[in-house]
């Protein structure tokens, strides 16, 4: 009987909130409000332009043996919503990263400020994970302090292209997938948050150290190259020459930020069933470091 009552209440929430494949709907759809860029309007290669391939809208990058690569944005950016659609390499990808990401780690090394997407490798049968991660001031000075959230998702990211977004105004991040919010970390204190201009920066590398199994399982070139594609690149931003008054697009319905109750109902719904870590959750993390949580 409660097993009937609790599938009754989820297909009546669904009538009103659940898009045709299954999820909730948030009902907002910030992607809609900043229009696509061609690569070269907004980017350029930044490493391993030999790994790297542009066709019409489509860019392709990829690992082998010899080299990576990675893409960097033409400006950098003090706020705004950074999107682009990626689909990711079917099989084996154990020890391989696919990121898009803000950072500043070229104008301020050892001490950088970084807002990830990171699609962690992995083998057949077995999803990918979904890495979001911010950090301030935290990298290469031995006090890397990262603050990360990972998800399985709710479709096969191999099979298509999907939108992945962060959304940096600043008071608060949002990370989107498919519009769909999955993470949002407000500004609770200057100290927590990053505030300094950051580039956009997308990359395929190795990281078998830690990316799959905590580094158990390293990459294995024999089934080389690795693949990343990406599109539909969007940048709706306030850069560092604009003017003060720039405000970035809005993350939600309401212009003064944070989610609307759809949206905090999608949200709540991906993490419930999809988030498998939360650095406020680990019990082996020093908290003193993390006071957010």
């Amino acid at each position: 009987m409660v097993l009937l009552v609790s599938l009754l209440v989820l297909s009546l929430f669904c009538l009103s909130n659940c898009e045709g494949s299954g999820w909730p709907s948030p009902g907002y759809y910030p992607s809609s409000r900043v229009g696509s860029l061609h690569f070269s309007q907004g980017f350029r290669n930044l490493w391993g332009p030999q790994h790297q391939s542009l066709n019409q809208d489509t860019l392709t990058i990829w690992l082998d043996h010899n080299s990576g690569s990675g893409f960097k944005s033409l400006r950098d950016y003090r706020s705004g919503y950074f999107g682009t659609s990626l689909k990711l390499q079917l099989g084996y990808t154990a020890g391989i990263i696919t990121s898009f990401y803000l950072s500043n780690s070229e104008d301020f090394p050892g001490h950088h400020d970084e807002i990830d997407i990171e699609f962690l490798g992995t083998t057949p049968g077995k999803p990918y994970v979904l890495q979001t991660n911010v950090y301030m001031k935290g990298s290469g000075d031995g006090h890397i302090i990262g603050r990360e959230m990972q998800f399985h998702l709710w479709f096969d990211p191999t099979k298509g292209f999907h939108n992945y977004a962060i959304l940096w105004d600043p008071n608060e991040i949002i990370f989107f997938v498919d519009d769909v919010p999955i993470r949002r970390y407000p500004k609770k204190s200057d100290a927590i948050f990053p505030q300094r201009p950051m580039y956009v920066y997308g990359s395929i590398w190795d990281a078998s150290s830690w990316a799959t199994e905590d580094g158990r399982i390293k990459a294995d070139y024999k089934y080389q190259p690795f693949v990343g594609k990406y599109n539909n690149f969007k940048i709706g931003g306030c850069t560092t020459n604009d003017n003060p008054s720039c405000r970035p697009p809005s993350g939600s319905p309401s212009r003064s930020g944070g989610l609307s109750r759809q949206q905090n109902d999608a949200m709540e719904w991906v993490q419930r069933n999809y988030k498998v870590y939360d650095y406020c959750r680990d019990p082996q993390r020093d908290r003193t470091h993390t006071p957010e949580c």
